[in-house]
């Protein structure tokens, strides 16, 4: 960088002073310090553009070394099970004389339709089960058919005005 000194900062001035002219020198001087205010503004932002830019790629690096060891580490795992799988296909296959394979699991049998269907199933009951309708109202009506608000469900039980109560005051 520059090395600017006391003294050479001090001869700057006077000949400013004697070129410029005292009457001009202190707008000169407003415009030359926002001039260089938004030169330092302009390279702080190129900084840190410069900045972000590398941590961007490294973290693309990174990500990218991370996705390489979770493929690795994906394929080593499919292998295992693989081999897992065979060993006990063969032990399966040993022990009977028809020779069984992977579609005499139970699990195999359900076909997808029939999984949707109870998933759908399930959903519909876990729904009933949890519904906002008070368990009071199911037990007394024994079906969803519809609600009645708090003020509603008081008029709708409430005693009839016209018979006579035992009331004090009547």
């Amino acid at each position: 960088m520059i090395d600017i000194g006391l003294i050479k900062l001090a001869l700057i001035g006077v000949v400013a002073l004697v070129v410029i002219g005292p009457e001009k020198l202190p707008t000169v001087a407003r415009m030359v310090g926002s001039l260089f205010s938004r030169a330092m503004r302009y390279i702080n932002d190129v900084k840190s553009e410069v900045s972000r830019e590398i941590e961007l790629e490294e973290l693309f690096k990174m990500r990218q070394d991370v996705q390489e060891v979770a493929d690795d580490f994906k394929h080593s795992i499919s292998q295992s099970v693989s081999d897992i799988k065979s060993s006990l296909g063969a032990a399966w296959g040993d022990s009977t004389d028809s020779g069984s394979n992977d579609s005499d699991y139970p699990a195999d049998r359900l076909r997808v339709e029939q999984l949707a269907v109870k998933a759908r199933s399930f959903r519909k009951k876990k729904l009933a089960r949890t519904s906002a309708i008070p368990s009071w109202y199911k037990k007394q009506n024994g079906c969803r058919a519809s609600l009645l608000s708090g003020a509603a469900r008081v008029a709708k039980y409430r005693p009839v005005q016209g018979k006579v109560s035992g009331s004090f005051f009547s």
